[in-house]
């Protein structure tokens, strides 16, 4: 096993930045010349459609730490007393940040988790490892064919990333700052080299942190230069840094590399070729970001930043060592987002000890800006590009709890969020239909989605978080969503002997599809499963949806109709929160089937087993039933063009689209 870098301490950001600016003041004195330059054409136009997901990212399951790769079940029973031995090349396999599963594997446990036997042919653990522990996902990020970003939304860096991942592709000014952009890792391939096949193989993945780095650098006034890129080899690393600093660039930056894995050469070859200021930053993402000096052509030292190589990482890394530090350069400062207060709809845990930034969407609504958590993962590109605002969470906090009042720097302008329709609650692929026809049709309107689930949508509208959510929860009366409603949203009485309680909450009832769901299957369905009696079959794999969701309602209420016990059923406790991640998953072969729409089973060319018709349908409280941007999305549902879009999709019924189903009177 090859010798891996510790970080030997964290350094604070407020400390780090200082530092930074400390040593790299004086290398910048007056004021620079002007000049006129082109820039990347699609920096600051607007989008004329939808941009969707060409390629799923990442397009195979990858170690998503450093250690080694397992079968989760050949680790059962491990412990400090009774340690078990994997032989390396058979039962475990060393393996790095980012890189491929090999065949049959389905965990990572971390190197510092495991202890190497005396010849190395063999390694313990004393702790067992559970299915997908440390993975990253086939379609975790992103899953082809999904909507991205909807017409009229205005291209900044991440919305370049993220039509970069998604595999789409296609400006007298003071003399900026000249930044060398050197993008490290073997396995990486420039975008024009990227095709479905190769990535899908999992041996390469796209190059397009240069392309936000870069276009982060122009935010801040600075000329971006972007290199070829350079293998994991410690000595090509030097070479390229050597010829960057003998360049007229004023600062290098290296992406990848600088964090703690056995081919992380980033902060080694600094501090061998001039100093090593920092390596480790108490910050997530972010943390194994690096900064030192190495001589110029001058002989002064110029200055190098090492940042991490998950997308998400990259670019908070650089906005919060980088563009301050070149706009100290040109005697100005980085314009700060406007803060607000928002609530949190629900708990935002953090790690003590590091200082966190949370992506979130918001929306108001009555009087209050709620915020909603995108996800966490350093990977997760697309969270930046659908982020409404940043929430930057102390390092000595624990978090904030559901229904805090927390500070959010906005990434959207005010007009725009509060133009929102938030909607909580079950996930629908005609959301994002919706919300880009609703922007097409009434420009600065849009509609917001956060998937929780059925029962986490209407508990979000009983506490005031939204403006309505999607529900198809079916309950005893065969009907769907009215029995919930009846619980939830009405008045409680606590008057003994009471059955009956109103002056709740009145909603409307909007149907929104009928929507076939059964079970999505891999092409040509092998496993032969034509029920869900059939999900007991020896080797078959289920992958579920979350509690609270109609979806898994739906499974339940039919595996007790036919006295199927779901211990019965491997995977049944293996979730997933959408129906494309769902699909995902059996087109990943991480399950042989799940229960999704058959809309998400056809995007991605999967088997589908009709199990049944239901009926999603739009909760909207009477209060909002009248607002304009209320009315304004009924009307785009009640669009001839928007139910063509639905129907073509496929699996759905759109025969009551639109109607008025059913009314509460709280």
């Amino acid at each position: 096993m090859m010798n891996r870098n510790t970080y030997l301490k964290l350094t604070g950001l407020e400390e780090a930045r200082a530092l930074l600016f400390e040593r790299c003041a004086s290398a910048k004195t007056g004021p620079l010349g002007t000049e006129c330059i082109p820039l990347e054409q699609a920096l600051g136009r607007t989008l004329a459609r939808a941009a969707t997901a060409g390629v799923s990212s990442p397009a195979f399951h990858g170690a998503a730490m450093d250690g080694i790769a397992v079968v989760a079940e050949n680790t059962f029973g491990a412990s400090e007393r009774r340690p078990k031995e994997l032989r390396l090349g058979q039962e475990a396999h060393w393996i790095n940040t980012g890189r491929i599963l090999p065949p049959g594997c389905n965990a990572v446990i971390m190197v510092e988790n495991v202890i190497s036997g005396p010849d190395r042919d063999y390694v313990s653990i004393e702790k067992a490892a559970f299915p997908w522990q440390n993975v990253r996902k086939l379609g975790e990020d992103m899953v082809a064919t999904e909507i991205l970003l909807a017409p009229g939304v205005l291209i900044g860096p991440y919305e370049l990333g993220a039509l970069a991942a998604a595999g789409v592709l296609r400006p007298e000014v003071f003399i900026r700052p000249r930044v060398a952009i050197l993008p490290s890792g073997s396995e990486l391939i420039t975008l024009h080299e990227a095709s479905p096949e190769l990535l899908a193989a999992g041996e390469k993945l796209p190059e397009f942190n240069s392309l936000m780095l870069a276009a982060l650098v122009r935010e801040a006034g600075g000329e971006p230069q972007v290199m070829p890129i350079v293998p994991d080899d410690a000595a090509k690393i030097a070479e390229a840094l050597r010829s960057a600093a003998q360049s007229d660039a004023d600062l290098i930056v290296i992406n990848a590399g600088s964090s703690a894995g056995s081919k992380d050469y980033t902060a080694a070859v600094i501090a061998e070729l001039g100093e090593l200021w920092l390596h480790g930053v108490a910050m997530m993402p972010g943390k194994p970001t690096a900064f030192g000096g190495i001589p110029g052509k001058d002989g002064r030292l110029k200055p190098v930043l090492g940042i991490p190589g998950y997308p998400v990482s990259a670019m908070l890394s650089f906005e919060q060592f980088g563009q301050p530090l070149l706009a100290l350069w040109q005697k100005r400062s980085m314009p700060e987002r406007p803060l607000e207060l928002a609530v949190a709809c629900q708990a935002l845990p953090s790690r003590p000890g590091m200082e966190e930034f949370l992506r979130v969407k918001l929306g108001r609504v009555d009087e209050k800006l709620i915020a909603v958590p995108l996800p966490r993962g350093a990977g997760t590109v697309s969270s930046l590009s659908r982020a409404d605002g940043i929430i930057r969470i102390p390092a000595q906090s624990e978090g904030f709890g559901a229904g805090a009042t927390v500070p959010v720097r906005l990434i959207r302008g005010r007009d725009q969020i509060e133009k929102s329709l938030l909607i909580i609650g079950s996930h629908d692929n005609t959301l994002d239909l919706l919300d880009s026809f609703l922007r097409t049709r009434r420009p600065g309107h849009s509609l917001t989605s956060a998937h929780v689930g059925s029962l986490g949508g209407i508990m979000a509208l009983k506490n005031g978080n939204c403006h309505l959510a999607g529900s198809h929860l079916l309950g005893a009366d065969g009907l769907y969503n009215r029995e919930a409603i009846a619980i939830h949203l009405r008045k409680q009485d606590n008057t003994e002997g009471a059955r009956d309680a109103y002056g709740g909450m009145p909603v409307h009832l909007v149907r929104l599809a009928d929507r076939e769901q059964g079970l999505i299957l891999s092409p040509g369905n092998p496993k032969k499963i034509t029920s869900l009696a059939d999900l007991q079959k020896p080797g078959v794999t289920f992958i579920n949806r979350q509690r609270g969701s109609g979806t898994r309602v739906l499974l339940d209420s039919r595996l007790k109709e036919l006295g199927i016990n779901s211990d019965s059923i491997a995977g049944y406790e293996d979730e997933e929160y959408t129906h494309m991640n769902v699909a995902a998953a059996v087109l990943s072969g991480r399950a042989t089937a799940g229960l999704g729409v058959k809309a998400a089973a056809q995007a991605l060319g999967l088997d589908f087993v009709p199990v049944g018709v239901e009926e999603y349908d739009l909760l909207i409280p009477d209060r909002f039933f009248n607002d304009l941007r209320v009315q304004a999305l009924l009307e785009t549902i009640r669009s001839a063009e928007f139910k063509a879009a639905v129907f073509a999709l496929g699996g759905y019924g759109i025969e009551r689209t639109g109607d008025l189903v059913w009314s509460f009177a709280g």
